[in-house]
Protein backbone atom coordinates (compact mmCIF):
# COMPACT_ATOMS: atom_id res chain seq x y z
CA UNK A 1 0.00 0.00 0.00
CA UNK A 2 2.84 2.37 0.84
CA UNK A 3 4.54 1.66 -2.50
CA UNK A 4 1.28 2.18 -4.36
CA UNK A 5 0.64 5.54 -2.70
CA UNK A 6 4.15 6.83 -3.33
CA UNK A 7 3.94 5.76 -7.00
CA UNK A 8 0.82 7.81 -7.72
CA UNK A 9 1.15 10.62 -10.23
CA UNK A 10 -0.58 13.95 -9.75
CA UNK A 11 -3.52 12.64 -11.77
CA UNK A 12 -3.68 9.55 -9.60
CA UNK A 13 -3.60 11.57 -6.36
CA UNK A 14 -6.40 13.80 -7.63
CA UNK A 15 -8.44 10.71 -8.52
CA UNK A 16 -7.91 9.24 -5.05
CA UNK A 17 -8.96 12.54 -3.46
CA UNK A 18 -12.08 12.64 -5.62
CA UNK A 19 -12.94 9.04 -4.73
CA UNK A 20 -12.53 9.72 -1.01
CA UNK A 21 -14.78 12.77 -1.31
CA UNK A 22 -17.48 10.79 -3.14
CA UNK A 23 -17.24 8.03 -0.56
CA UNK A 24 -17.73 10.51 2.27
CA UNK A 25 -20.66 12.21 0.57
CA UNK A 26 -22.31 8.86 -0.25
CA UNK A 27 -22.00 7.68 3.33
CA UNK A 28 -23.23 11.01 4.69
CA UNK A 29 -26.21 11.27 2.36
CA UNK A 30 -26.99 7.54 2.29
CA UNK A 31 -26.63 7.45 -1.52
CA UNK A 32 -25.52 3.95 -2.48
CA UNK A 33 -24.71 4.83 -6.12
CA UNK A 34 -22.22 7.47 -4.95
CA UNK A 35 -20.55 4.87 -2.74
CA UNK A 36 -20.30 2.44 -5.65
CA UNK A 37 -18.76 5.09 -7.90
CA UNK A 38 -16.33 6.04 -5.12
CA UNK A 39 -15.22 2.41 -4.68
CA UNK A 40 -14.57 2.14 -8.42
CA UNK A 41 -12.63 5.42 -8.49
CA UNK A 42 -10.51 4.35 -5.50
CA UNK A 43 -9.87 0.88 -6.87
CA UNK A 44 -8.63 2.08 -10.27
CA UNK A 45 -5.32 3.63 -9.02
CA UNK A 46 -4.69 0.62 -6.78
CA UNK A 47 -5.19 -1.84 -9.63
CA UNK A 48 -2.92 0.29 -11.84
CA UNK A 49 -0.25 0.37 -9.12
CA UNK A 50 -0.32 -3.41 -8.78
CA UNK A 51 -0.11 -3.84 -12.54
CA UNK A 52 2.89 -1.50 -12.82
CA UNK A 53 4.63 -3.10 -9.83
CA UNK A 54 4.31 -6.56 -11.38
CA UNK A 55 5.93 -5.53 -14.65
CA UNK A 56 9.27 -7.23 -15.27
CA UNK A 57 11.84 -5.85 -17.67
CA UNK A 58 15.51 -6.16 -18.58
CA UNK A 59 17.08 -3.24 -20.37
CA UNK A 60 20.55 -2.87 -21.84
CA UNK A 61 22.02 0.62 -22.35
CA UNK A 62 24.95 1.68 -24.48
CA UNK A 63 26.29 5.20 -25.11
CA UNK A 64 28.60 6.42 -27.84
CA UNK A 65 29.94 9.94 -27.30
CA UNK A 66 31.42 11.64 -30.37
CA UNK A 67 33.87 13.15 -29.66
CA UNK A 68 34.67 12.11 -26.09
CA UNK A 69 37.03 15.12 -25.73
CA UNK A 70 35.43 18.31 -26.97
CA UNK A 71 36.89 21.84 -26.94
CA UNK A 72 35.03 24.41 -24.89
CA UNK A 73 32.29 26.08 -26.90
CA UNK A 74 31.57 23.07 -29.12
CA UNK A 75 28.94 20.34 -28.90
CA UNK A 76 29.24 16.59 -28.61
CA UNK A 77 26.72 14.12 -30.02
CA UNK A 78 25.59 11.18 -27.92
CA UNK A 79 24.03 8.03 -29.36
CA UNK A 80 21.92 6.32 -26.68
CA UNK A 81 20.99 2.73 -27.56
CA UNK A 82 18.36 0.99 -25.39
CA UNK A 83 17.91 -2.76 -25.89
CA UNK A 84 15.01 -4.82 -24.59
CA UNK A 85 16.86 -7.82 -23.12
CA UNK A 86 13.64 -9.49 -21.95
CA UNK A 87 11.69 -12.18 -23.80
CA UNK A 88 8.51 -10.12 -23.69
CA UNK A 89 7.60 -6.94 -25.52
CA UNK A 90 8.13 -3.84 -23.45
CA UNK A 91 5.34 -1.51 -22.46
CA UNK A 92 5.31 2.28 -22.28
CA UNK A 93 8.77 3.45 -21.14
CA UNK A 94 9.56 7.07 -20.32
CA UNK A 95 13.34 7.54 -20.44
CA UNK A 96 15.36 10.50 -19.16
CA UNK A 97 19.13 10.89 -19.23
CA UNK A 98 20.78 12.53 -16.24
CA UNK A 99 23.22 15.29 -17.21
CA UNK A 100 25.33 17.67 -15.11
CA UNK A 101 23.84 21.19 -15.11
CA UNK A 102 26.90 22.52 -17.00
CA UNK A 103 25.99 20.44 -20.06
CA UNK A 104 22.40 21.59 -20.46
CA UNK A 105 18.96 20.11 -19.89
CA UNK A 106 18.48 16.38 -19.40
CA UNK A 107 16.88 14.90 -22.55
CA UNK A 108 13.74 12.76 -22.36
CA UNK A 109 12.48 10.03 -24.70
CA UNK A 110 9.41 7.84 -25.04
CA UNK A 111 9.73 4.18 -26.09
CA UNK A 112 6.52 2.19 -26.54
CA UNK A 113 6.21 -1.57 -27.01
CA UNK A 114 9.82 -2.31 -27.88
CA UNK A 115 9.99 -5.93 -29.13
CA UNK A 116 12.19 -8.50 -27.41
CA UNK A 117 15.90 -8.26 -28.33
CA UNK A 118 15.19 -5.07 -30.30
CA UNK A 119 17.21 -1.87 -29.93
CA UNK A 120 15.96 1.71 -30.05
CA UNK A 121 18.55 4.37 -30.92
CA UNK A 122 18.14 7.95 -29.71
CA UNK A 123 20.45 10.89 -30.26
CA UNK A 124 20.96 14.08 -28.32
CA UNK A 125 23.62 16.80 -28.11
CA UNK A 126 25.40 18.26 -25.12
CA UNK A 127 26.88 21.76 -25.06
CA UNK A 128 30.50 21.91 -23.86
CA UNK A 129 30.13 25.43 -22.51
CA UNK A 130 32.47 24.94 -19.54
CA UNK A 131 35.69 23.04 -18.99
CA UNK A 132 35.71 19.95 -16.84
CA UNK A 133 35.29 16.19 -16.61
CA UNK A 134 31.67 15.12 -16.70
CA UNK A 135 29.74 11.88 -16.62
CA UNK A 136 26.68 11.29 -18.78
CA UNK A 137 24.02 9.17 -17.12
CA UNK A 138 22.68 7.15 -15.56
CA UNK A 139 19.53 6.48 -17.52
CA UNK A 140 16.27 6.82 -15.60
CA UNK A 141 13.36 4.66 -16.71
CA UNK A 142 9.73 5.29 -15.74
CA UNK A 143 6.95 2.76 -16.25
CA UNK A 144 3.49 4.32 -16.57
CA UNK A 145 0.08 2.65 -16.70
CA UNK A 146 -2.21 3.42 -19.68
CA UNK A 147 -4.29 5.87 -17.61
CA UNK A 148 -1.27 7.83 -16.35
CA UNK A 149 -2.21 7.27 -12.72
CA UNK A 150 0.86 5.39 -11.47
CA UNK A 151 4.50 5.48 -12.42
CA UNK A 152 7.46 3.39 -11.33
CA UNK A 153 10.94 4.85 -11.56
CA UNK A 154 14.26 3.03 -11.62
CA UNK A 155 17.77 4.26 -12.37
CA UNK A 156 20.76 2.40 -13.72
CA UNK A 157 24.39 2.67 -12.73
CA UNK A 158 25.85 3.08 -16.20
CA UNK A 159 27.39 6.21 -17.65
CA UNK A 160 29.89 7.57 -20.14
CA UNK A 161 32.68 10.14 -19.61
CA UNK A 162 32.97 13.45 -21.42
CA UNK A 163 35.93 15.80 -21.13
CA UNK A 164 35.57 19.46 -22.11
CA UNK A 165 39.08 20.79 -22.73
CA UNK A 166 40.23 24.37 -23.36
CA UNK A 167 40.13 25.68 -26.88
CA UNK A 168 43.44 25.56 -28.77
CA UNK A 169 43.74 28.62 -30.94
CA UNK A 170 45.78 28.40 -34.17
CA UNK A 171 48.93 30.40 -33.46
CA UNK A 172 51.22 31.84 -36.10
CA UNK A 173 55.02 31.81 -36.26
CA UNK A 174 55.43 34.44 -33.53
CA UNK A 175 56.24 33.83 -29.93
CA UNK A 176 59.60 32.99 -28.40
CA UNK A 177 61.80 31.58 -31.12
CA UNK A 178 58.88 31.33 -33.54
CA UNK A 179 59.45 30.90 -37.22
CA UNK A 180 63.00 29.60 -37.03
CA UNK A 181 62.64 26.00 -38.05
CA UNK A 182 61.50 22.91 -36.42
CA UNK A 183 63.83 22.72 -33.51
CA UNK A 184 64.17 19.53 -31.56
CA UNK A 185 66.03 17.83 -28.81
CA UNK A 186 69.40 19.01 -30.03
CA UNK A 187 68.45 22.55 -31.03
CA UNK A 188 70.41 25.01 -28.94
CA UNK A 189 71.31 28.68 -29.04
CA UNK A 190 75.01 29.27 -28.39
CA UNK A 191 75.51 32.54 -26.56
CA UNK A 192 78.91 32.01 -25.01
CA UNK A 193 82.09 31.03 -26.80
CA UNK A 194 84.94 29.09 -25.41
CA UNK A 195 87.64 31.00 -23.62
CA UNK A 196 87.60 33.39 -20.70
CA UNK A 197 88.72 36.34 -22.81
CA UNK A 198 86.06 35.90 -25.48
CA UNK A 199 83.07 35.20 -23.24
CA UNK A 200 79.92 37.13 -24.19
CA UNK A 201 78.71 39.65 -21.64
CA UNK A 202 75.91 42.13 -21.14
CA UNK A 203 75.03 44.88 -18.70
CA UNK A 204 73.85 43.86 -15.25
CA UNK A 205 70.07 43.84 -14.71
CA UNK A 206 68.09 43.84 -11.51
CA UNK A 207 67.78 40.28 -10.22
CA UNK A 208 70.90 38.87 -11.91
CA UNK A 209 73.00 36.42 -9.93
CA UNK A 210 76.08 38.22 -8.62
CA UNK A 211 78.06 35.04 -9.10
CA UNK A 212 77.78 35.61 -12.86
CA UNK A 213 79.48 39.02 -12.74
CA UNK A 214 82.37 39.17 -15.23
CA UNK A 215 84.92 41.26 -13.36
CA UNK A 216 87.38 41.65 -16.24
CA UNK A 217 84.68 43.10 -18.52
CA UNK A 218 83.44 45.24 -15.62
CA UNK A 219 86.93 46.72 -15.12
CA UNK A 220 87.32 47.32 -18.85
CA UNK A 221 83.97 49.06 -19.40
CA UNK A 222 83.48 50.71 -16.02
CA UNK A 223 79.98 49.19 -15.83
CA UNK A 224 78.84 46.09 -13.99
CA UNK A 225 78.71 43.26 -16.55
CA UNK A 226 77.47 39.68 -16.25
CA UNK A 227 78.45 36.54 -18.16
CA UNK A 228 76.16 35.03 -20.79
CA UNK A 229 76.17 31.25 -20.82
CA UNK A 230 74.99 28.75 -23.38
CA UNK A 231 71.26 28.17 -22.97
CA UNK A 232 69.04 25.64 -24.71
CA UNK A 233 66.41 27.19 -26.93
CA UNK A 234 63.59 24.91 -27.94
CA UNK A 235 64.75 21.70 -26.27
CA UNK A 236 62.94 22.77 -23.10
CA UNK A 237 60.25 25.31 -22.23
CA UNK A 238 58.09 26.11 -19.22
CA UNK A 239 54.76 27.79 -18.57
CA UNK A 240 53.92 29.63 -15.36
CA UNK A 241 50.18 30.02 -14.70
CA UNK A 242 48.92 32.47 -12.11
CA UNK A 243 45.74 30.74 -10.95
CA UNK A 244 45.28 32.58 -7.65
CA UNK A 245 41.72 33.63 -6.92
CA UNK A 246 42.87 37.07 -5.80
CA UNK A 247 44.55 37.65 -9.18
CA UNK A 248 41.38 37.28 -11.28
CA UNK A 249 37.80 38.45 -11.63
CA UNK A 250 35.79 35.24 -11.70
CA UNK A 251 32.25 34.80 -12.98
CA UNK A 252 29.63 32.70 -11.28
CA UNK A 253 29.28 29.37 -13.08
CA UNK A 254 25.48 29.24 -13.21
CA UNK A 255 25.00 26.68 -15.95
CA UNK A 256 25.81 26.30 -19.64
CA UNK A 257 26.00 29.11 -22.13
CA UNK A 258 26.89 32.77 -21.58
CA UNK A 259 27.00 34.27 -18.14
CA UNK A 260 23.49 34.99 -16.95
CA UNK A 261 22.57 38.62 -16.75
CA UNK A 262 24.46 39.95 -19.77
CA UNK A 263 26.94 39.33 -22.55
CA UNK A 264 30.47 38.19 -21.82
CA UNK A 265 33.08 40.75 -22.94
CA UNK A 266 35.31 39.37 -25.66
CA UNK A 267 36.92 39.99 -29.02
CA UNK A 268 34.60 40.69 -31.97
CA UNK A 269 33.53 37.62 -33.89
CA UNK A 270 34.09 35.12 -31.07
CA UNK A 271 30.75 33.38 -30.31
CA UNK A 272 32.05 31.78 -27.09
CA UNK A 273 34.65 34.13 -25.56
CA UNK A 274 36.30 33.28 -22.23
CA UNK A 275 33.89 34.26 -19.47
CA UNK A 276 36.59 35.63 -17.17
CA UNK A 277 40.32 36.32 -16.96
CA UNK A 278 41.13 32.86 -15.60
CA UNK A 279 39.44 31.17 -18.55
CA UNK A 280 41.44 33.39 -20.92
CA UNK A 281 44.63 32.41 -19.10
CA UNK A 282 43.82 28.68 -19.35
CA UNK A 283 43.01 29.00 -23.04
CA UNK A 284 46.28 30.85 -23.63
CA UNK A 285 48.19 28.14 -21.74
CA UNK A 286 46.57 25.44 -23.87
CA UNK A 287 47.34 27.24 -27.13
CA UNK A 288 50.90 28.34 -26.32
CA UNK A 289 51.81 25.07 -24.61
CA UNK A 290 50.54 23.05 -27.56
CA UNK A 291 52.51 25.21 -29.98
CA UNK A 292 55.75 24.82 -27.98
CA UNK A 293 55.28 21.07 -27.53
CA UNK A 294 54.69 20.59 -31.26
CA UNK A 295 57.95 22.42 -31.94
CA UNK A 296 59.76 19.71 -30.01
CA UNK A 297 60.03 21.35 -26.59
CA UNK A 298 59.91 19.31 -23.39
CA UNK A 299 57.12 21.29 -21.75
CA UNK A 300 56.86 21.81 -18.00
CA UNK A 301 53.81 23.60 -16.57
CA UNK A 302 53.87 25.23 -13.13
CA UNK A 303 50.84 26.81 -11.47
CA UNK A 304 50.57 28.67 -8.18
CA UNK A 305 49.17 25.42 -6.75
CA UNK A 306 52.01 23.18 -7.99
CA UNK A 307 53.25 21.51 -11.15
CA UNK A 308 50.98 19.79 -13.65
CA UNK A 309 52.42 16.36 -14.35
CA UNK A 310 51.15 13.58 -16.64
CA UNK A 311 50.40 10.02 -15.73
CA UNK A 312 53.31 7.62 -16.24
CA UNK A 313 52.30 5.09 -18.93
CA UNK A 314 55.67 3.37 -18.60
CA UNK A 315 55.11 2.59 -14.95
CA UNK A 316 57.52 5.29 -13.81
CA UNK A 317 60.62 3.80 -15.50
CA UNK A 318 61.45 6.98 -17.42
CA UNK A 319 63.67 9.72 -16.09
CA UNK A 320 61.97 12.20 -13.72
CA UNK A 321 62.34 15.09 -16.19
CA UNK A 322 60.88 13.03 -19.02
CA UNK A 323 57.98 11.88 -16.86
CA UNK A 324 57.13 15.47 -15.90
CA UNK A 325 57.11 16.82 -19.47
CA UNK A 326 53.62 17.27 -20.90
CA UNK A 327 52.54 16.42 -24.42
CA UNK A 328 49.74 18.32 -26.18
CA UNK A 329 47.04 15.81 -25.23
CA UNK A 330 48.20 15.50 -21.61
CA UNK A 331 48.35 19.29 -21.32
CA UNK A 332 44.71 19.66 -22.38
CA UNK A 333 43.58 16.90 -20.03
CA UNK A 334 45.24 18.56 -17.05
CA UNK A 335 43.98 22.03 -17.96
CA UNK A 336 40.42 20.72 -18.34
CA UNK A 337 39.98 20.62 -14.55
CA UNK A 338 42.28 23.50 -13.58
CA UNK A 339 40.49 25.96 -11.30
CA UNK A 340 41.37 28.92 -9.08
CA UNK A 341 43.62 28.36 -6.08
CA UNK A 342 44.07 29.92 -2.68
CA UNK A 343 47.68 31.01 -3.00
CA UNK A 344 48.62 34.50 -1.83
CA UNK A 345 51.90 35.09 -3.65
CA UNK A 346 54.12 33.90 -6.50
CA UNK A 347 57.03 32.94 -4.23
CA UNK A 348 56.42 29.16 -4.07
CA UNK A 349 55.66 29.01 -7.79
CA UNK A 350 58.82 30.98 -8.61
CA UNK A 351 60.91 28.63 -6.50
CA UNK A 352 59.38 25.58 -8.19
CA UNK A 353 59.86 27.18 -11.61
CA UNK A 354 63.54 27.76 -10.81
CA UNK A 355 63.95 24.02 -10.18
CA UNK A 356 62.02 22.61 -13.14
CA UNK A 357 62.44 25.20 -15.94
CA UNK A 358 66.15 24.71 -16.39
CA UNK A 359 67.72 27.03 -18.93
CA UNK A 360 64.86 27.00 -21.42
CA UNK A 361 62.53 29.93 -22.08
CA UNK A 362 59.63 30.64 -19.73
CA UNK A 363 56.23 32.03 -20.68
CA UNK A 364 54.54 33.49 -17.59
CA UNK A 365 50.79 34.08 -17.79
CA UNK A 366 50.02 36.42 -14.91
CA UNK A 367 46.83 37.90 -13.50
CA UNK A 368 46.68 41.02 -11.35
CA UNK A 369 50.22 41.17 -9.97
CA UNK A 370 52.18 43.95 -8.35
CA UNK A 371 55.92 44.62 -8.13
CA UNK A 372 56.05 42.88 -4.74
CA UNK A 373 54.65 39.71 -6.29
CA UNK A 374 57.29 39.71 -9.02
CA UNK A 375 60.41 40.15 -6.89
CA UNK A 376 61.04 36.44 -6.37
CA UNK A 377 60.08 35.58 -9.95
CA UNK A 378 62.57 38.08 -11.36
CA UNK A 379 65.28 36.83 -9.01
CA UNK A 380 64.64 33.21 -10.03
CA UNK A 381 64.89 33.98 -13.76
CA UNK A 382 68.01 36.10 -14.18
CA UNK A 383 69.97 35.94 -17.38
CA UNK A 384 69.40 36.62 -21.08
CA UNK A 385 66.02 38.01 -22.10
CA UNK A 386 64.51 34.74 -23.34
CA UNK A 387 61.51 34.86 -20.98
CA UNK A 388 58.09 36.23 -21.82
CA UNK A 389 55.39 37.62 -19.54
CA UNK A 390 51.74 38.08 -20.51
CA UNK A 391 50.05 40.45 -18.07
CA UNK A 392 46.26 40.31 -17.94
CA UNK A 393 44.27 43.51 -17.60
CA UNK A 394 41.69 41.85 -15.36
CA UNK A 395 39.66 45.06 -15.08
CA UNK A 396 38.54 44.62 -18.70
CA UNK A 397 36.50 41.56 -17.67
CA UNK A 398 34.35 43.66 -15.34
CA UNK A 399 32.64 45.63 -18.08
CA UNK A 400 28.89 46.27 -17.68
CA UNK A 401 26.85 43.23 -18.58
CA UNK A 402 29.28 40.64 -17.19
CA UNK A 403 28.16 39.45 -13.78
CA UNK A 404 31.31 38.97 -11.71
CA UNK A 405 31.85 38.04 -8.12
CA UNK A 406 33.14 41.49 -7.29
CA UNK A 407 32.56 44.76 -9.04
CA UNK A 408 35.18 47.42 -9.72
CA UNK A 409 34.91 51.06 -8.84
CA UNK A 410 36.75 53.83 -10.65
CA UNK A 411 39.32 53.92 -7.85
CA UNK A 412 39.93 50.19 -8.13
CA UNK A 413 40.32 50.43 -11.90
CA UNK A 414 42.88 53.21 -11.53
CA UNK A 415 44.81 51.21 -8.93
CA UNK A 416 44.88 48.14 -11.16
CA UNK A 417 46.05 50.21 -14.14
CA UNK A 418 48.89 51.72 -12.10
CA UNK A 419 49.86 48.29 -10.76
CA UNK A 420 49.89 46.88 -14.29
CA UNK A 421 52.19 49.66 -15.50
CA UNK A 422 54.59 49.18 -12.58
CA UNK A 423 54.73 45.42 -13.08
CA UNK A 424 55.43 45.82 -16.80
CA UNK A 425 58.23 48.30 -16.08
CA UNK A 426 59.82 45.97 -13.52
CA UNK A 427 59.76 42.99 -15.86
CA UNK A 428 61.12 45.06 -18.73
CA UNK A 429 64.00 46.21 -16.56
CA UNK A 430 64.80 42.58 -15.77
CA UNK A 431 65.01 41.70 -19.46
CA UNK A 432 61.60 40.11 -19.94
CA UNK A 433 59.47 40.58 -23.02
CA UNK A 434 56.07 41.85 -21.91
CA UNK A 435 52.69 42.00 -23.60
CA UNK A 436 49.39 43.10 -22.07
CA UNK A 437 46.17 41.18 -22.81
CA UNK A 438 42.63 42.32 -22.12
CA UNK A 439 39.22 40.84 -22.82
CA UNK A 440 39.11 42.29 -26.34
CA UNK A 441 42.31 40.56 -27.47
CA UNK A 442 42.63 37.01 -28.75
CA UNK A 443 45.42 34.62 -27.87
CA UNK A 444 46.51 34.72 -31.52
CA UNK A 445 46.96 38.49 -31.41
CA UNK A 446 48.98 38.33 -28.21
CA UNK A 447 51.17 35.57 -29.62
CA UNK A 448 51.79 37.61 -32.76
CA UNK A 449 53.04 40.52 -30.61
CA UNK A 450 55.69 38.36 -29.00
CA UNK A 451 58.84 38.89 -31.03
CA UNK A 452 61.44 36.12 -31.13
CA UNK A 453 63.94 36.48 -28.31
CA UNK A 454 66.72 37.20 -30.76
CA UNK A 455 64.80 40.28 -31.95
CA UNK A 456 64.65 41.82 -28.50
CA UNK A 457 61.90 44.11 -27.27
CA UNK A 458 60.17 45.79 -30.18
CA UNK A 459 60.53 49.54 -30.32
CA UNK A 460 62.57 49.74 -27.14
CA UNK A 461 59.48 49.55 -24.96
CA UNK A 462 57.08 47.08 -23.50
CA UNK A 463 54.96 45.23 -26.06
CA UNK A 464 51.42 46.44 -25.59
CA UNK A 465 52.47 49.14 -23.11
CA UNK A 466 53.88 52.53 -24.15
CA UNK A 467 57.50 52.96 -23.21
Amino acid sequence: MRTALTSLTLRGRCLVAAGATLLGLGALLGERPLVQIAVFVLALPLVSAVAVARQRFRVGVRRTVSPSRVPRGQDAEVLLEVTNADRRTGRLWLLSEHLPPELGRSPSFVVERLPAAATAGMRYRVAGARRGRFRLGPLRLRLVDPFGLVQRTTSGTDGAPLVVVPRVRPLGPGGPGGGHGGGGEGARRSIAVHGEDDVSTRAYRHGDDLRKVHWRATARTGELMVRLEERPWRAQAALLLDTRTRAHLLTRAAGPGPVAGGAVPGPPGDPTPPQDSLEWLVEAAASIGTALARRGAALRVVTTAGELTPTAPDGGRAAPAARAALGPGELLDRLATLGPGRGTGLGPAAELLHRVAGEGPVVALLGAVGPDDLTELVAARSGPSADVAVLLDVASWSDPGARSKRGLSATARAALAAQLEQSATLLRGAGWQVVVADSSRTVEAVWGDLAPASAGVRGGGVLGVPA
